[in-house]
């Protein structure tokens, strides 16, 4: 499948849409929050304010990718979501999330934005499966995904060296079927 002009997506609370230069402030205003890099694998105490080049290339970067989406809810930039590795004869991608508005975190914003794009995946896009991968400690995120359907498939042993300390990854998947059946 040919990649398409990146479609604006919608249900009862968030917009997945396309990222613009005007959101460059609201990404700035939202900063590093430590605690929330960390759950991406980040060393919390490495974590530096956000400059305006960094909320700019942020940003510029989900322009430039065909399958990234700003996530809105209440009219406010609150974080991003990404298709990646797509593989089009296995009918198969990544999928990866950001929520950076620690206001927003456990209200349901990052389940929704993932069945969403879940569901223009398999539908639009005719995708098969999606993959993820989080780490273990991230259990906000792992049972956001488990919501929308993701099982765990597997584990990856001190896959991520953060702050001298060894961490596993879950390897979590979605086929069409189990979001449907999750919904």
């Amino acid at each position: 499948m040919a990649d398409q002009i990146k479609p604006t997506l919608h249900s009862a609370r968030i917009t997945l849409r396309d990222a613009t230069p005007l959101d460059v402030q609201a990404r700035f205003a939202l900063g590093n929050t430590p605690e929330i890099h960390a759950m991406f694998g980040a060393d919390p105490k490495a974590v530096r304010d956000i400059t305006s080049e960094a909320a700019e290339a942020w940003v510029q970067s989900h322009i430039d990718d065909a399958h990234a989406w700003i996530i809105e809810a209440n009219g406010a930039l609150i974080g991003g979501l990404r298709l990646h590795s797509i593989n089009y004869s296995d009918k198969r991608a990544q999928i990866a999330i950001g929520i950076l508005d620690a206001g927003a975190l456990g209200q349901g914003f990052g389940t929704e934005a993932m069945q969403v794009l879940a569901a223009h995946a398999f539908d639009t896009m005719g995708l098969h499966r999606l993959g993820c991968r989080v780490l273990d400690f991230n259990e906000r995120a792992i049972a956001a995904y488990q919501k929308v359907g993701f099982v765990v498939e597997g584990r990856e042993r001190e896959s991520a060296l953060i702050a001298r300390e060894w961490f596993d990854d879950l390897i979590l998947g979605l086929l069409d079927r189990d979001l449907r059946r999750a919904k």
